[in-house]
């Protein structure tokens, strides 16, 4: 770091939104591990957030976690947010977190209609699909049935069931929740006009289509507390098409995110594959950037932070993604266009990645590869 650079103090500043109170800048990305068999967390799960937790992480996001619906899984190996032996598996995770004096939130998923992705091979268990996937229109991209449609009661069942996955959140001592909406997953199934033709109140316009997560917002906000904090993770990219933009202009995203601000949303997780990449022409702003600007939401960045190469390329490809400068990341911080910043492959590879930045020791992080998927470190 030359004398001209930005300061990874920065990342260093503590941070307070509603009932969330944070000692630094840094979360724990939400990413997919597959090592909690039968959907239940083990005591190696535990060991594994703590790391990150004693690594100096202010905020932990857990991977995906499947809410109490039929259709909501593809992998058993994903650990469940429902059932006496799931949830005593997550009540050790959440304590050993809280013990090493970080934040803890579930992050709460459906699959809905599940695409077949390149990235799912190269993991040595494939997982296997439901009998039945279920998403807004019975579509897995534009103009491709697979699954069936939902109906609206049907949907009201799946609304129900975040919100009593949220609510045990709540009432175990976590931290918030935050609600998977991006990627192509159910709830993004339903604002992606591609694979939302729906011409009931769950479909149409840009509001119409985020009728079902506004509505499972308002819910977890009643049964919950109003300083419980409900972050909603979207993204433009979806793993069925990694060009996919549902929002083609600042207008757009704004019709979207009104809705959600309305019905409570505290913090936005803005994905990108790459958080560098300006979201719109004319502006360098990224997507948490334009999120903070039209919402007035504090947001999250991830993609591809501190590393060389998005997540897709280092996977495919299975060349190392090398450590690289947080420059770029450090001033779009002091510029203050997003609040925080989520790290992803580069925890996974590095559990104290926090400390190490801190100290000033970056010289000493590892490359992320495909090797560090292999167990839980």
């Amino acid at each position: 770091m030359t004398a001209s650079s930005p300061s990874a103090q920065v990342l260093f500043q503590p941070f307070r939104a509603g009932g969330l109170s944070l000692p630094n800048r840094i979360v724990m990305a939400p990413m997919t591990r597959s090592h909690s068999p039968g959907g239940v967390p083990t005591a190696d799960v535990a060991a594994y957030y703590r790391r990150r937790a004693e690594g100096g992480t202010g905020l932990i996001i857990t991977e995906g976690t499947w809410i109490p619906h039929a259709a909501a899984a593809n992998d058993h190996n994903v650990p469940r947010f429902y059932g006496e032996d799931a949830l005593a598996g997550w009540a050790e995770v959440l304590r050993q977190v809280h013990g090493a004096g970080a934040k803890i939130i579930p992050q709460l998923w459906h699959i809905g209609i599940s695409p077949k992705s390149e990235v799912a091979e190269i993991y040595d268990d494939q997982p296997e699909a439901n009998a039945e996937q279920v998403g807004p229109s019975g579509l897995v991209r534009a103009n491709e049935p697979s699954g069936r449609a939902l109906s609206s009661g049907e949907i009201l069942q799946i609304a129900k069931a975040y919100v009593t996955a949220a609510e045990t959140a709540f009432r175990m001592g976590f931290d918030g929740v935050e609600l998977h909406a991006a990627h192509g997953y159910l709830l993004d199934q339903f604002l992606w006009p591609d694979t939302n033709i729906r011409t009931d109140q769950y479909g149409g316009d840009l509001v119409r289509r985020s009728q079902l997560l506004a509505d499972v917002v308002r819910g977890i906000k009643r049964r919950t507390h109003a300083d419980f904090p409900v972050m909603v993770r979207f993204s433009q990219w979806k793993m069925q098409d990694y060009a996919a933009r549902p929002w083609a202009s600042p207008d757009d995203l704004e019709g979207f995110l009104a809705p959600l601000v309305d019905a409570g949303v505290d913090i936005f997780h803005c994905s990108q594959r790459r958080f560098w990449n300006p979201e719109f022409a004319g502006s360098d702003l990224n997507l948490a950037g334009w999120t903070k600007k039209l919402s007035g939401k504090p947001t999250i960045t991830v993609g591809s932070a501190s590393l060389s190469a998005e997540m897709i390329e280092t996977l495919m490809e299975g060349a190392p993604s090398q450590i690289s400068t947080l420059d770029p990341l450090l001033e779009r911080l002091e510029r203050n266009e997003f609040d925080l910043v989520a790290i992803g492959r580069a925890m996974i590879a590095n559990p104290d990645w926090a400390n190490k930045v801190r100290h000033g020791d970056q010289a000493s992080l590892v490359p992320f590869s495909v090797s560090s998927l292999a167990a839980l470190n």
